[in-house]
């Protein structure tokens, strides 16, 4: 009966309604010790020959069945409505708690120090099932858990006035049904951590295999992938096969004490009534409380099964909850600036856990207010290591980044990637209309600001060619359109967001050169002065037009320039042009 920390925790968040939804269960234990109270009345009449009170007592069992319904209703409710608080507040500390570890979380390392990274699909389990697991358990288990632990030595401490010798049956019943199953605790968490962690491990499964379906296909993977998920699908089949039989047993031994304990009681209240020492009356209010002393029991075992998926989700929880992010929400600054910011690397050196070498060596240079900066260089070069280190998602292990002269790690995690809109090559696109996947950042813009963001993206006149235009539904992660569109979408939502500093790491690697060199101009002209533009690019189409272009070559800064100046000085940047003019047929002029 011991509750789990973590459980416990998530109780507090309801602490009145969960307290309320408890008295009102022991208001309704109470309608049924009453109704035996009234039977047992009613039968001693009867057994007396006495019905002139027969009428009123069976009117006030029906009274008392009515009264049970309406607090039964009563008490589902409220129960219904702390349980939904638990999730809710739940679902919302995890959640935030997922956007402070941020990206690395799920890419880097896991739950565990040192363990592996997690997997969304395993994240979704917890954040799904497992919260609806300890809304079963709050909700239902823990009022029902209170009631036991009341109730029944109020019933015997009743018994015992009524007739002593009854207790030597009951009491030893109800401490083998409340005590008994505790012995198999340590097994059945045993079970439920291995029941858990196989649910887990299917979930995530699945959702990557319906994520990577097309790559599957392709591969021609789909049937290996299938008989791999019906295997991982019967090993859940055994875990919880294992897990219902410890749970049987456990069920076995609490049904045993009951049945045993009220057949105990029976035969010595009849045998107190045979010998004469109990009145009719009090035989029967012993046969009949003997019952509904362990009606509390039987309700707990029921509502211990309905509760269980969250004894078992308690510790995945826990473990969520207590990720430690990569880096610590330390800063105070909000950041909020007046004008576009200047970005400056400093002596920058990072080394990624377990990385054999380190991915920047003394990284160094300035990316000036309002101006676009291009970072380019062979893949492996560093240049996304620089936009995670902008973000925060790491911190430099030497050097430091600031924006507009204080360093990132001064500025509030929140306002610091809220002051920087970041479109990406992996773009993502919600199952909602375009105009909603636009505002996702800025609810209030209006359909003008999308608009124009649109056109400035390239993607206006396609959007106005869909079938509702912006009121479109998108499916999911933008499945019905191509990829060229999904990033262009996504350009256009950052542009939205009219953050100070614009950031696009290969934002346009889906569209073609022609069309990309296009919306690149446009871009760069629409927010000269007003952003401080960072572009992360491998192609050089999207880089031309920059104000000044940074080489990265191996984790160090090989050059720094414009397109002209560092198209002559050779080294990298001359080879990427040549590159790119062998690989297009001279379509990448220089």
């Amino acid at each position: 009966m011991i509750v789990h920390p973590e459980l416990r925790r998530a109780a507090g968040r309801a602490r009145r309604p969960l307290l309320h939804a408890t008295l009102l269960q022991g208001a309704v234990t109470a309608t049924h010790l009453g109704q035996a109270a009234l039977l047992a009345l009613a039968l001693a009449d009867l057994a007396h020959g006495r019905t002139a009170g027969l009428p009123w007592l069976l009117a006030a069992v029906l009274g008392v069945v009515a009264a049970r319904a309406g607090l039964g209703t009563w008490q589902r409710r409220t129960a219904t409505r702390a349980g939904a608080e638990v999730r809710v507040a739940l679902r919302d500390e995890l959640l935030a708690h997922l956007g402070r570890l941020g990206p690395a979380h799920l890419t880097s390392a896991g739950l565990r120090p040192g363990g592996p990274a997690a997997r969304a699909g395993a994240v979704r389990t917890t954040l799904v099932d497992g919260v609806e697991g300890v809304d079963a358990y709050v909700s239902r288990y823990l009022p029902q858990l209170l009631v036991t632990l009341t109730v029944p030595p109020l019933v015997l401490a009743a018994l015992a006035a009524v007739q002593p010798t009854a207790l030597l049956g009951l009491v030893p019943a109800l401490l083998l049904a409340l005590f008994g199953p505790r012995a198999w605790d340590r097994l059945l968490a045993a079970r439920g951590k291995e029941h858990w962690d196989t649910y887990e491990g299917l979930g995530a499964d699945y959702l990557e295999a319906l994520q990577g379906m097309p790559a599957l296909r392709a591969a021609g993977a789909v049937g290996r992938t299938r008989a791999r998920l019906e295997e991982r699908s019967a090993a859940l089949h055994r875990a919880t096969v294992a897990k219902l039989r410890v749970s049987l047993v456990d069920t076995a031994l609490t049904d045993l004490a009951v049945q045993g304990g009220t057949v105990a009681a029976a035969l010595l209240a009849c045998w107190s009534a045979v010998g004469g020492s109990t009145t009719a009356t009090g035989t029967y209010l012993v046969l009949l409380l003997a019952s509904e002393c362990f009606r509390p029991v039987r309700d707990l075992a029921r509502e211990w099964h309905a509760g269980y998926l969250g004894v078992s989700a308690a510790d995945g929880i826990a473990a969520l909850r207590t990720a430690t992010p990569a880096v610590r929400d330390t800063g105070t600054v909000p950041a909020r600036w007046p004008a576009p910011p200047e970005i400056r690397f400093e002596d920058v050196r990072f080394t990624y856990a377990d990385a054999p070498a380190p991915a920047l060596h003394g990284v160094s240079f300035t990316a000036p207010a309002g101006r676009t900066t291009a970072v380019v260089g062979p893949s492996g070069a560093g240049k996304s290591t620089l936009l995670a280190l902008l973000l925060r998602h790491h911190d430099p292990g030497e050097g430091r980044v600031t924006l507009d002269g204080r360093r990132t790690t001064d500025y509030s995690l929140d306002s610091l990637r809220q002051g920087v809109a970041v479109v990406s090559q992996d773009t993502y696109l919600f199952h909602a209309t375009v105009a909603d996947n636009l505002r996702v950042a800025r609810p209030d813009a209006t359909d003008e600001d999308l608009t124009a963001a649109a056109r400035v993206a390239g993607v206006h006149d396609e959007i106005a060619a869909l079938p509702d235009g912006y009121a479109t539904v998108l499916g999911e992660r933008g499945a019905t359109l191509s990829g060229g569109q999904r990033q262009r979408l996504a350009l256009a939502r950052a542009l939205v967001a009219d953050a100070p500093v614009l950031v696009l790491d290969e934002a346009t690697s889906s569209v073609d050169e022609r069309r990309e060199a296009s919306i690149v101009r446009d871009l760069l002209s629409t927010a000269a002065g007003d952003r401080t533009v960072l572009v992360i690019a491998h192609r050089l189409a999207a880089v031309r037009d920059a104000d000044r272009i940074v080489v990265l070559d191996a984790g160090r800064v090989d050059a720094v320039g414009d397109h002209t100046a560092l198209a002559e000085a050779g080294g990298v940047y001359t080879r990427l042009v040549e590159a790119g003019r062998t690989t297009h047929g001279g379509e990448r002029a220089a």
